[in-house]
């Protein structure tokens, strides 16, 4: 089995009420890949970074056993840059730049090794260039999309493209509502449904998840922290955690996607604890498997006294 990944590889500024970054090691693509690694030895990445990307993160993703055929370095382009600050509700963030750089120009090309991929998650980027991948993978077994309100906006078409040709979209609430023009969630997810995803995930933030396919819903609710320092990078946290599940099991089986998305909600859950990738490269699997437990225990129902109750009204 295998785990492609394309996204970006970016130095991020991030600020949030507990403390502040610059030029944190950050991207789609990196927290993909450093959540899917927990599962699948040596996931792929696709990105591109300037001449200005420095050795030791380069060596931190090395070391991480992330293959880095597929990291393209622009000798003559800086490497792209995004400054965010978070409010004390974390949910509320102000995006202070973007600076594209590199990513401007960036069209993938897979290493051959690359092309063989099972699993292949495109992250936030531009649907013509999820496109190319997508036109350059030889028959992968799941292709797990993730898209944003710009693409939204000003590529609906191409966003059409690239829906009608993956297995699973995720996003979180409001971006579901804004592709499908529908309030309701549920009716949202099967809109979205019917645009060519079988399998439409909703994220949303410190509520948790929802994932819809054709035959059920399924709900995973957000782990309660009482130290929350940083959430960039989360949803991509739950993509490589998700994503390297399905890897890790060979199946796409409905019991493997209800596991993969309690795993994503896991990874994603000890992700936001600490400011960038910091928590994930400190993290062990013992972390993840505690943070699993924990969840069984959190929407455990005891059906005992559900039955008990039952029968004492009638």
């Amino acid at each position: 089995m295998s785990i492609l990944a394309v996204g970006t590889v970016a130095f991020d500024r991030i600020e949030t009420p507990f403390g502040k970054r610059d030029r944190a090691l950050g991207g789609s693509a990196m927290y993909i890949t450093m959540a899917a690694r927990f599962f699948t030895p040596h996931p792929r990445i696709v990105a591109v970074v300037g001449a200005d990307f420095p050795e030791e993160y380069m060596s931190v993703l090395e070391s991480s056993g992330i293959d880095l055929s597929g990291l393209e370095v622009d000798g003559k382009g800086k490497t792209f840059a995004w400054g965010g600050k978070y409010h004390y509700d974390l949910n509320q963030r102000d995006t202070l730049y973007t600076d594209l750089n590199v990513l401007a120009s960036f069209s993938p090309v897979l290493p051959d090794s690359f092309v063989n991929s099972r699993v292949v998650c495109l992250g936030n980027l531009h649907p013509a260039v999820q496109l190319r991948v997508l036109d350059q993978v030889e028959s992968p077994g799941f292709v797990l999309c993730d898209t944003m309100n710009y693409w939204i906006e000003s590529t609906p078409d191409a966003l059409r493209e690239v829906l009608a040709r993956v297995d699973c979209l995720a996003i979180n609430d409001s971006e579901a509502r804004e592709l499908s023009g529908e309030p309701n969630l549920v009716r949202a997810a099967r809109l979205i449904r019917d645009m060519g995803p079988n399998i439409v995930i909703v994220k949303k933030g410190e509520h948790g998840a929802l994932m819809f396919t054709e035959e059920e819903v399924f709900a995973v609710p957000a782990y309660p922290l009482e130290d929350i320092q940083d959430p960039t990078g989360a949803g991509d946290a739950f993509m490589g955690g998700f994503a390297g599940y399905l890897d890790a099991a060979n199946s796409f089986g409905s019991d493997d996607l209800k596991n993969a998305l309690v795993f994503g909600s896991a990874v994603a859950s000890c992700c936001v604890e600490s400011f960038g990738p910091e928590r994930l490269l400190a993290l062990a699997m013992t972390d993840i498997e505690n943070r699993i437990n924990a969840f069984r225990t959190l929407t455990t129902i005891p059906a005992s006294q559900i039955q008990v109750r039952y029968s004492a009204l009638h």
